[in-house]
This record gives C-alpha cells, structure tokens and sequence, in this order.
C-alpha cells in the first residue's frame, strides 16, 4: 500500500470525519439490503418464475455466505489492510448487485444473492474497524460510533421504505441496482479520503482449520434455523445440522486454542465485555428481526397498507432509532459506563415491544402503533451506539478486523435465528388457534375473519417471545459489561464503579 495511505499511530487522521461519511455510506448499504429483497421477494418470484420451495434461498443464500464468511473477512481485512479490503468488498458487491438486477433465472439470482453475501462479509468488518482504528479519542468516538449505530439500526426500516417505493413504482431488479451508486460513490471516497494507521496489521499466516471450521459450522447453524422453519425442530435434518454445527464450533474453539496465529483468537471473545455485547446484541437483533417480520405481514395483509405506505409506517422507528443513537447514546457515552446505556436501551425496546403485543384487527396506528416504534426505535439506538463502540474499543490493532466481524456474526446470525426461531413460533400458534375456532368459520366472511384474528394471535405470541428476548438482553448487557467510561479507560482518570475494570483491560 502506498505510505500516502497510513500514517502513524500517534497522529489523528485529519479527514477522519470525511471517511466516516464513505464508511457510513457502505454501511447504509449492506444493511439495507438485509430487508430491500424482502420487499420485492414476490415480483422477483412472479417474473423469474421462482418455486415456493426456492423462494426462501434468495434470503437464505444472501445469508448463509455472509454469516459464513463474516470471521474470515475480518481476519482478511487484518492481513491486506482495512482500506484495501473495504475497496474489495465495495466493488465486490456492486457487481454482484448488477448480475441480480439482469438476472434471468432464479440459479442467477440465487448466484448473485451468495457473491453478496461473501462481499459483504468482506466489506462490513472492514468498515467497523476503520472506524475503531481511526477514532481513538473518547469524545470522537462517541460521535462516530453514534452515526453509525444510527445507521446499523436504522438501515434495515429504511431498506423497507425503498423496497417498497423501488418495486411499487419501478421493479423489482431496482432493488439489485439501487447498490451500484451506493458502492462507486463509497468506493471512490475511500481511494480519496482513508488512511488507516500504519501499524496494527495481522500479517501472520491464515488459519486455514479454524477458517474451515468456522465457516461451515455457522453455515450449519444459520441452515439448521432455516430448515426448523420449514421442516420443523424434531426433524432428522434439523437435528443433525444443529448437531454438526456444534461439533464444528466446538472444534474451532479446540483449534483456535492451539494454533500459533488463530482465525479468532479467543482473548476477542473472552474480555468479559467484548463477550457481554456480542451476547446481548445478537438477542436483540433476534428480537428486532421478529418485529420487521411481522409488523409487515400484519400491515399489508391485516390492515391492507401498500408496501410504500408500510415502509413509511416505520419511519418514525427511524427517527427515534437516530436520535437515541445520535442525542441520547452519543452524548452520555462519555459520562456514564456503557451498560448504564445498552441494559436500559434494551428495556426500553421491550416497552415498545410490549405495546405491540396489543395489535388486533382494527388496530389504530397512531394509538398503538406508533408509539411502540417510537419506543422501540429510542430503546435500540440508545443500545447500538455503545455497544458498536465497546466491541472494538481496546482491542488489540492486529484484532481489529475481527473483533469487529464478531459484532456483524452476532447480528447476521441473531437476525437468521430470529427469523426462523419466532416464525415457528407464530406459525404454531396461529394453526392451534384456527383450530380451536374452526367452528366458528361458518361462512366465507366469516371464515377470513377467522383466518386473519388466528395470523394476529400468532403475531402477537411471537411478538411476547421478541419481548421476553429484549429483557434477556438487557439483563446480560447490565451483568456481563462492567466497562467504565472510555475516557477513563483511555487516560486512567476518573473512578470508575466499586467493581468495574477499564475497557482497555484483556
């Protein structure tokens, strides 16, 4: 890499803020496209043709390459640099966006949909740990770290807004397109602007077990959610991956403990609060993910929202989800300890998850509804920032890459569980409440009113579940992160409580 791209350790970089905008802009992009497809799922199946029995791979291939890969890419962005790596992911990315869009086939979006996900598990722990190697001073940290927990939270209902309005009024192949300029825009910015530290690589040789390991047991484990979703939790193939997932994980664990230059080396995992967070923010994306899940379903097929009016239904869960992260976590990060942020984020969260519990069928927006995104929105950008920032803060230079791919597994795996696990869940109560009410189907109006109060029923039973989940995550976030204020664990200044260690502690 030429010496104009790094600089010393001890320097700030001076356009630190204009790489955050390009950082910020990747970022906005591989979040969005977690939810984009969603939306225009049914236009791509009507015009490619696409089974009912395939249709679920156009998420589930997206997902497993890049839940798969996430450890591999960090440890990639570790060995070539973060800036090269980030440029990779980016162009990566767009081109595998352009070969969805002109797909003619469902094998080629199916191909498209897996070259995403493996550029994206490329380019999102690239991003995260530009950010934990160039904002080092606490203050700066707080604010950079806040602008983009705003974006991680806050991208996937946006993703939901521009589904809707691509496909509503363009195509769905706009989905696939809409990257394009996201990715040469960020791109072009990261060749003019970044310069990462010159010192921090990891040039050691790649753990090609623990890469192997790691990869297929992830791959095991999101397939294992995926196949209990369609197949059920008792089912041979079902218990089998959870089975070999196990075994590989526990062997990459063994490995890893062994090897001279680990993929993953477990002093990332085992600093009690680097493990707090990835803990406790992989149950509250498996808790978020259930809300997007099935506020769409019951907005378009319960209340009969337009996919642009139910994008725009989430808005305000944009907002409260910015202004906790910008307003609230950002500006009291440097003065309170992280789990004072993240516990009650998290509980807050469950509030407006609890609120939702309530929906019926002539449910009223702005009395339920909206209040429980708001609530929801606040609770989880409050959490995100601190937690964004506590996964990489103090870890070593050489780590930086994957300890931030350990921030992206816990969401990207905590969204497939998620999605699979409270799925189940609603798909269960919904068929043991039609049935206990068969009786009362005696008519055809009748008998969709039936069949839509029993999809409410399971909605909100699922909806409990993800409330239930967001209190675990706080409860771990408060007794598991025992960080003191950044800037006492960067100056060693300050008290911190009677039995916190500073973040910089292994």
């Amino acid at each position: 890499m030429p010496k104009t791209d790094a600089l010393p350790d001890t320097q700030p970089d001076p356009r630190r803020w204009k790489a955050l905008i390009f950082i910020g802009l990747a970022q906005l992009m591989v979040v969005l496209d977690a939810t984009i497809v969603n939306i225009a799922l049914p236009s791509a199946q009507k015009d490619l043709g696409i089974t009912d029995g395939n249709r679920q791979w156009v998420i589930t291939a997206y997902a497993l390459a890049f839940g798969g890969l996430l450890l591999f890419g960090g440890r990639i962005a570790d060995l070539w640099g973060r800036k090269r790596t980030f440029v990779v992911g980016l162009t990566g990315f767009a081109l595998a966006s352009a070969l969805g869009g002109a797909a003619a086939n469902t094998a080629m979006l199916l191909g498209a949909r897996a070259l995403q996900g493996v550029f994206g598990a490329l380019l999102a722990p690239a991003a995260l740990s530009l950010l934990a190697v160039m904002f080092t001073e606490a203050k700066e940290r707080a604010k950079a770290f806040g602008i983009y927990g705003a974006i991680a939270g806050g991208g996937g209902a946006i993703g939901l807004i521009l589904g809707g309005l691509l496909t509503e009024y363009m195509n769905w192949r706009w989905t696939f397109f809409v990257n394009i300029p996201f990715a040469v825009v960020a791109a072009v910015g990261a060749v003019m602007v970044i310069r990462e530290p010159a010192q921090g690589r990891n040039r050691n040789r790649l753990d090609i077990p623990g890469v192997l390991l790691v990869t297929t047991g992830l791959v095991a484990l999101v397939y294992a959610f995926t196949r209990a979703e369609s197949d059920g939790w008792t089912s041979g193939i079902t218990l089998g991956l959870f089975v070999a997932a196990a075994v590989l994980l526990a062997a990459f664990a063994l490995v890893e403990l062994k090897v001279k230059a680990p993929l993953l080396p477990l002093r990332v995992v085992l600093d009690r609060n680097r493990g707090g967070v990835y803990l406790s923010l992989g149950l509250a994306v498996i808790g978020m993910f259930g809300l997007f899940l099935f506020l769409t379903y019951y907005l378009q097929i319960v209340l009969g929202y337009s996919p642009v009016l139910t994008g725009v239904a989430f808005l305000p869960m944009v907002a409260g989800m910015i202004t906790g992260s910008t307003q609230i976590g950002a500006r009291l990060m440097t003065r309170v300890p992280a789990r004072y942020l993240m516990a009650p984020g998290f509980l807050v969260a469950s509030v407006g998850m609890l609120i939702l519990t309530q929906i019926d069928l002539d449910t009223s927006y702005p009395a339920l509804i909206l209040p429980g995104l708001i609530l929801m929105g606040l609770g989880m950008g409050t959490a995100f920032m601190p937690a964004m920032s506590l996964a990489t803060h103090g870890v070593e230079p050489r780590d930086a890459g994957v300890a931030s791919a350990m921030v992206n597994t816990s969401q990207q795996v905590g969204g497939a569980i998620g999605t699979a696990l409270l799925n189940t869940i609603a798909a269960s109560a919904t068929a043991t409440w039609l049935a206990s009410h068969a009786a009362a189907a005696t008519s055809p109006a009748a008998a969709q009113a039936v069949q839509f109060q029993g999809m409410v029923h399971g909605f909100s039973t699922a909806i409990w579940w993800s409330f239930g989940i967001l209190v675990a995550a706080a409860a771990i976030a408060f007794a598991l992160i025992n960080a003191g204020r950044p800037d006492q664990a960067a100056t060693g200044s300050g008290a911190t409580e009677s039995n916190e260690v500073p973040v910089l502690v292994h």
